[in-house]
């Protein structure tokens, strides 16, 4: 599949790191889609003509390693599962290709807005520098000393920006959660979680073609997914129907069912 992927890709149009760095959207509406390769597929081949693909130093799939901090009660996937609108998530994400490190601070308000802040770091256990602390202290609700490792995740990301770079849509694929405190690996195959990223609730070509596709909207977080799958005991009574839309979607061919 990941040759098909490629291939399909090298059909788009390309843009550079540097040429994405006006398209960062750090102030933002985000909406996430979940759908299965297959799904996928149809997607990309769909969007072809009118969105341009990242390459960074040769890639068009890009490998992500993310470890998110949480509380000791877990505080920050209780919020969203709770259904606060209000809430936090603060991860340390190294982007492979581009040999870079940033600990994230992601704040989304009652609006459904989400405000990045980001710090450069040599290395992805270095949150506990001074500098990252003092940053998470300025940006952060949480206080540093309180905040622990509490799952990883590995995946490997596409990213497409539409022709007038008002809109990215991010794409990741062969996703793997593993906890640190429980000890669980947890692969997901066939799953893929796609988010639009855009100013504000505009048009948009590619939410079109997802409706189309019968690929529909899911609020659910990569973090709060990870959590469910690699904690047991963890409360989760509010994400259990979403739980079996995931799984549907891993055995159907693409999108919800």
């Amino acid at each position: 599949m990941e040759t098909q992927l490629n291939e399909i890709l090298a059909g788009y149009r390309f843009i550079s790191l540097k040429e994405m760095d006006g398209v960062r959207l750090m102030n933002r509406v985000d909406t996430k889609y979940l759908t299965s390769l297959p799904g996928l597929i149809e997607l990309l081949e769909c969007l072809q003509a009118d969105y341009l693909v990242q390459e960074i130093n040769g890639s068009l799939l890009n490998a992500y390693h993310t470890l998110y901090l949480d509380t000791e009660g877990r505080s920050m996937y209780l919020a969203h599962h709770n259904g606060r609108r209000t809430r936090e998530k603060i991860r340390v994400r190294a982007y492979a290709d581009s040999r870079t490190v940033y600990l994230e601070v992601k704040n989304k308000n009652n609006k459904g807005r989400t405000k990045k802040k980001r710090l450069e770091l040599p290395e992805l256990k270095a949150y506990r520098r001074k500098e990252a602390e003092a940053f998470i202290e300025k940006y952060g609700k949480y206080p540093p000393e309180t905040l622990l490792p509490r799952l990883e995740s590995r995946f490997h990301r596409i990213t497409l920006v539409n022709n007038t770079k008002t809109e990215r849509l991010t794409i990741d694929v062969n996703l793997a959660f593993s906890n640190p405190s429980t000890g669980i690996e947890k692969p997901m195959d066939n799953l893929v979680v796609i988010e639009l990223k855009q100013q504000g609730h505009q048009p948009s070509y590619a939410k079109n073609i997802l409706c189309g596709l019968n690929i529909r909207p899911i609020a659910i977080s990569k973090y709060c997914l990870g959590t469910l799958l690699t904690v047991p005991d963890i409360k989760s009574n509010l994400f259990k129907e979403k739980i079996v839309q995931i799984n549907k979607i891993r055995e159907k061919q693409y999108g919800f069912v």
